[in-house]
């Protein structure tokens, strides 16, 4: 319920225009929204990274419901349009991180660098209080996708995972991963939805794109 309601208090930074913003010599970067969620739910997070420099897009691929087929080839063709030829900085949210992970797999070449943001992508895929809810709207089992995957194998580009332990929906240590499956792991002290939607959380996710 709290995480709930984070969400619904900040509705309103969903209002705007999408598509690309910040300067447009700035290092390309793709925000990827979590399941059930959209690129108006994470405006205000586009939003801080574009004032901080970057030409930052979000994923251009309507609500998040679940993986399909095609979703990991899909998203592969968004990035490189958007990098036009640079490779692009993802920044993914919740199962949002997962699909950065694992887009960064299929295509290295496409990707600078990966940060998640609160994504279950180490151990057991039940390890939130989500997995009842995706099973529901994606139309698999959670530890079946219509894809070939291992969640916890690291991308061969640099990795950076960020967490909670005040995550209410994902287990803190699915977020923070084994020694091995991301190069850095960092702490921040929110909530599940904060990571997309908090002004009080932006800066420091900002501040810690730049600094890896």
């Amino acid at each position: 319920m709290k995480e709930g309601g984070a969400l619904a208090a900040r509705f309103w930074r969903g209002f705007g225009r999408l598509g690309e913003r910040g300067p447009e010599d700035g290092q390309p970067l793709m925000v990827i929204p979590g399941f059930l969620a959209n690129d108006r739910t994470t405006l205000g997070l586009q939003r801080a990274l574009a004032a901080a420099g970057y030409r930052v897009v979000g994923w251009g691929m309507g609500m998040n419901k679940g993986v399909e087929p095609d979703t990991l080839e899909r998203l592969a063709g968004q990035i490189e349009r958007h990098g036009r030829s640079a490779p692009v900085i993802l920044v993914g949210w919740s199962l949002g991180g997962i699909y950065a992970r694992e887009v960064a797999k299929l295509r290295p070449d496409l990707a600078a660098k990966v940060i998640t943001l609160g994504s279950p992508f180490s151990g057991d895929p039940r390890a939130n209080n989500a997995w009842r809810l995706y099973e529901r709207v994606a139309g698999h089992k959670v530890d079946a996708p219509p894809v070939e995957t291992n969640t916890w194998e690291k991308p061969p580009v640099p990795t950076l995972a960020i967490w909670s332990r005040r995550d209410g929906i994902v287990a803190p240590a699915s977020a923070r991963g084994r020694p091995g499956e991301s190069d850095r792991q960092l702490e921040l002290d929110c909530g599940h939805m904060a990571f997309g939607v908090s002004g009080r959380a932006y800066p420091r996710i900002v501040d810690a794109v730049r600094a890896f």
